[in-house]
């Protein structure tokens, strides 16, 4: 005969309230059971992603050789993008740079450069003293003798003014110069002032940098034309060879802009006498990049002078502060060229500071002297020829002319013209070959080629690279208790294990009643709310 089992639930009275609240608590005790949603596994993420081939390679879906070949080409083509990205990468740190060169427009007036000029002969030897000779035997070669032939080794001389020495005894411009125009007007000795270099005492036309003269038309006639006169009847007798000692004659010119001092026994250049030198000029705007493409020195923001004596730096400034440190830690003292309040070398150890100023100086970024140029410079590019003078008609003329003869005029005279071979300059400008713009673009056009890729692909692989990982944590920190009573719609279960646990009697030993009424609840409890989800449950 079969058994019939008719279960009776009656729920509590929480449970009569309206549907919409009782779905409620059902999701929320649902979602209380399952804590927080699970992130999306890999074939979810894979099947939305934007990133090519991946949905095939780990999509939904049965594993077999077709995804595999999709997996290996996804690889392949990664491979291959890190490749290309690794090289972009190391173009792009060694910092290439580029020389852009573009002819600037016209100027209807350019400014002219300044003009140092320097006789090759320090001291002339009519000017000397005995005193003179005495004290610059070191630097001259001449013998310490008077006029007498008599050594001075038993006289006492004052202490020697090299500032005095050098005005005395250096070739004077007014002497030297005998004729100057400069864009068809007459110029004189007034026109020049006088500075100190290696070669003594020298001269600079359109100095200052304030009232700069201007050119207003290129080609000859329209610069700078001298005559000079290098007076070598004053030059000094060779007796014996010393550092200093020149055997040529002729003049040292050097053509720079008005903020740079002259630097003429490195960047000056020879005239010879007999010759008419043309010398023809472009001006050149350099601009040079700084760190880390270049080596440029940055200029500071203050527009103040930092190098002690100068207006503005330049190489040659700093070149010439670096001599004088270095003359000052050798000698105690600075040479008359150099700027500054330190006292003057005296003559008897001139030569000596000087030598050990040219061997002191290092190169290069390694040097104890290291002078960066400066990422804005106007330099002045150069064209020399030169023709004979005087030729047989006007030697003559020139000879009763200056009441010199015609051998002195071909010996000691030179004219030298200085010009703008056009009123443009030309533009050189260093350029980063390979910027940050340029990298982001290759690597965004290979990320393209090969996977597929951009900057917001990228960004889905972080956000579900954060969810897996903060969904561990979670689980880490806080680990929920599996629920043993489920509940689904209107049907109740009850777990077995909690069954036992309910069972009065949960060995064997029980009887046969007890052990019955110890599997099921007992149904003959009194009436009323017992506070749990069921209120009362018969068979």
């Amino acid at each position: 005969m079969p058994i019939e089992i008719v279960c009776k639930i009656k729920f509590a009275e929480e449970d009569a309230k309206p549907k919409e609240k009782e779905a409620g608590d059902e999701q929320s005790l649902l979602g209380a059971a399952r804590g927080a949603a699970a992130p999306r596994d890999l074939a979810t993420f894979a099947s939305t992603s934007t990133l090519h081939g991946l949905g095939r390679a780990c999509g939904p879906g049965p594993h077999g050789l077709r995804r595999t070949l999709w997996a290996l080409a996804l690889l392949t083509s990664l491979a291959a993008f890190l490749y290309q990205a690794a090289g972009l990468a190391r173009g792009y740190l060694t910092r290439p740079h580029l020389v852009a060169m573009d002819p600037a427009a016209p100027a209807p007036v350019a400014g002219f450069p300044a003009v140092t000029l320097c006789n090759i002969n320090r001291f002339r030897h009519s000017a000397l003293s005995d005193a003179d000779i005495f004290h610059l035997a070191n630097l001259t070669g001449l013998p310490p003798k008077d006029r007498d032939g008599h050594r001075a080794a038993g006289l006492r001389y004052p202490e020697p003014d090299m500032v005095d020495i050098l005005n005395r005894t250096g070739h004077q411009l007014a002497d030297m110069l005998k004729s100057c125009n400069f864009s068809g007007h007459h110029c004189s000795a007034s026109n020049f002032s006088v500075v100190y270099t290696r070669y003594g005492k020298c001269y600079t036309f359109n100095a200052d940098p304030q009232s700069s003269l201007p050119s207003r038309a290129g080609g000859m006639g329209s610069g700078l034309e001298i005559m000079l006169d290098i007076q070598q009847e004053e030059y000094l007798p060779i007796w014996r060879e010393t550092n200093e000692t020149s055997f040529e004659a002729g003049i040292r010119v050097q053509i720079h802009s008005q903020e740079e001092p002259p630097y003429i026994h490195q960047l000056g250049f020879g005239v010879s006498p007999g010759f008419q030198t043309f010398v023809s000029c472009q001006e050149q705007r350099l601009t040079y990049l700084p760190q880390p493409w270049g080596n440029c020195r940055a200029e500071s923001g203050l527009r103040e002078p930092e190098l002690q004596g100068y207006s503005a730096y330049s190489v040659s400034a700093c070149r010439l502060r670096c001599e004088k440190e270095a003359v000052l830690q050798r000698c105690h003292c600075r040479m008359v060229h150099m700027p500054g309040n330190e006292t003057i070398c005296p003559p008897n150890i001139y030569i000596e500071c000087a030598d050990h100023t040219l061997d002191s100086l290092g190169g290069g970024t390694e040097g104890p002297c290291f002078c960066p140029t400066p990422c804005n410079l106007t330099r002045y590019g150069k064209e020399i020829s030169m023709v004979r003078i005087p030729n047989r008609g006007s030697a003559r003329y020139l000879a009763r002319k200056y009441n010199r003869n015609e051998t002195y005029i071909r010996e000691n005279f030179l004219v030298l013209d200085v010009f703008f071979e056009a009123l443009t300059s030309e533009a050189m400008e260093q350029r980063a070959a390979y910027g940050l713009s340029a990298l982001l673009g290759d690597l965004g056009g290979q990320m393209g080629l090969f996977i597929g890729a951009s900057i917001l692909t990228l960004l889905e692989i972080l956000d579900y690279i954060y969810e897996v990982s903060w969904d561990r944590l979670k689980r880490v920190w806080r680990r929920p208790k599996t629920p043993l009573r489920t509940s689904t719609g209107g049907i109740s279960t009850l777990g077995l294990q909690e069954l036992k646990e309910q069972s009065p009697c949960p060995s064997r030993g029980c009887a046969e009643g007890g052990g019955a009424s110890g599997l099921l609840p007992n149904h003959h409890h009194p009436p009323g709310p017992r506070g749990g989800l069921f209120e009362d449950f018969a068979c």
